[in-house]
């Protein structure tokens, strides 16, 4: 007799454990995320939950009639129960900004949101990793690691993932070279104060120092480096004003950041942690490369940086600690 779809689902939760991850949130990205998510194979349930049910219910069913394309997944709409057996929790949810809202106003309205997340997932005694995604992301993965009272490594933001995929991408198109053959990392805040950590970077095997004498792709290498990283910058600007929200490539970031987690894969990300005293920066979430595992983030990686990468690590660090002070101080 054939397999159904629920035996199929059994075994692979045996051979691998329960891999469920709840996403909270089902805009544009969290639903472009559950359904590149579905499509990995990767994770046995997937449940959303959303303050408008029939949002939730209508993403699901829509998901629902991919079945047949998928490989075996649960997708179903949730509730805060299902945060009790949860092996990763993906904070997508926000309010938008209002027309005459400060950015801090929102951010405080944010907060509360994220907070009231965080306080229905500690509330179900579950061991989950919480990924923060919402805007913006460092002070948020920061608010909700503080709420919890976990452990660092449980807590982390998607950071500058998207960003850093960005880099390579329009260092592959310059260069000429395959992008999974080109290694780069945008570091620091996600957001206007990040940087290009050139010293990390290598295409076709080679730093890029090496590379850019033998390509000759283009004639004045600083003002092309310059030009890329003021392009990653404002990507997010630019499709934004095409088509009102990015969500495609953030969805498939997320996929790889969860897909870390659920498989134990030691993948070195540029996920947004917390910060206690490396690379002489304390309190504070931003993102530098980490190494992510199925206990969120198993250790930071302190990398060679340049002295100006460190300066710039740093500013980024200040920019975060003043919103947050601002923050505190409402």
């Amino acid at each position: 007799m054939a397999e159904s779809r629920e035996d199929n689902k059994n075994m692979n939760s045996q051979v691998w454990g329960a891999r469920k991850v709840v996403i909270v949130g089902a805009g544009a990205v969290g639903a472009t995320f559950a359904y590149a998510l579905a499509q990995s194979g990767i994770s046995d349930e997937i449940i959303l939950i959303d303050h408008n049910c029939d949002l939730a219910q209508g993403q699901v069913l829509d998901l629902a009639h991919g079945f047949p394309f998928f490989p075996p997944v649960d997708i179903r709409a949730g509730e805060a129960d299902d945060f009790a057996d949860a092996q990763v929790v993906v904070i997508t949810a926000g309010a938008k900004q209002q027309p005459g809202e400060s950015r801090l106003n929102l951010l405080q309205r944010n907060a509360a949101i994220v907070e009231s997340i965080v306080d229905d997932v500690v509330s179900r005694n579950c061991s989950a990793v919480i990924l923060v995604v919402s805007n913006p992301v460092d002070v948020l993965a920061q608010i909700a690691l503080k709420r919890t009272e976990w452990d660092r490594s449980r807590v982390l933001g998607s950071g500058t993932v998207l960003d850093s995929a960005r880099l390579r991408y329009l260092l592959s198109q310059c260069s000429g070279i395959d992008v999974h053959n080109v290694h780069a990392y945008i570091l620091g805040e996600h957001g206007d104060s990040e940087f290009a950590a050139w010293s990390l970077t290598h295409v076709a095997g080679m730093s890029i120092n090496e590379y850019c004498p033998i390509c000759a792709k283009c004639g004045d290498w600083n003002a092309e480096r310059a030009r890329i990283v003021d392009e990653v910058r404002s990507s997010a600007y630019h499709i934004i004003d095409y088509k009102g929200a990015t969500y495609f490539a953030i969805g498939l970031a997320l996929v790889q950041i969860v897909g870390a987690v659920l498989r134990n894969q030691k993948t070195v990300l540029t996920v947004s942690t917390l910060l206690t005293g490396e690379y002489g920066i304390d309190d504070v979430c931003l993102s530098v490369p980490a190494v992510v595992s199925q206990v969120g983030v198993e250790r930071i990686m302190e990398s060679g940086l340049s002295a100006e990468e460190r300066k710039s690590l740093s500013i980024s660090a200040l920019i975060l600690q003043d919103t947050l002070a601002k923050l505190r101080s409402t």
